[in-house]
């Protein structure tokens, strides 16, 4: 199962936020415990079913760690990283590095995307939505010119 769509929700005052449905039987298809991992990438919160993000855990260990980059990046993807388990009402509780980092306090959205979902900031989220259109025959252009072949 998939990720898709986007729903947009509020954080509570504890840091609590209740995952759409699709996202919760996304992940419990996955993980009958109904757990996930969640960690920081591109400005937002990530979120993965425990099994894909063992797959991704996996994929680190075949990296040069003579590269500092890739070191660098393990680190900071990885040490970020924290497993959840959905409560009885379907919310997860937002660590607090976490929701410093996504800049996320109060109206946040959700954001399927495949394997994966993100939680940005509301106001981010529309901002860079907003700053993909403007540009987004620019971005088609750079992925045919990079040999990508997409099916719309």
């Amino acid at each position: 199962m998939t990720f898709r769509g986007h729903a947009y929700r509020s954080l509570d005052g504890k840091g609590r936020l209740m995952l759409p449905p699709e996202f919760r039987e996304s992940i419990l298809a996955r993980d009958l415990k109904g757990r996930l991992m969640l960690t920081n990438f591109d400005g937002c919160v990530v979120g993965y079913p425990l099994p894909e993000w063992e797959e991704i855990e996996a994929s680190f260990n075949k990296i040069n760690m003579l590269n500092r980059k890739l070191r660098d990046f393990q680190r900071f993807f990885i040490s970020a990283a924290v497993e959840l388990t959905l409560d009885k009402q379907g919310r997860i509780l937002l660590p607090q590095h976490l929701r410093s980092y996504g800049g996320l306090d109060k109206d946040v959205v959700l954001a399927g995307v495949g394997r994966k979902f993100e939680i940005w900031d509301q106001e981010q989220f529309e901002q860079t939505r907003q700053r993909l259109e403007e540009g987004f025959d620019d971005l088609m252009d750079e992925l045919v010119q990079g040999g990508y072949e997409l099916r719309l």
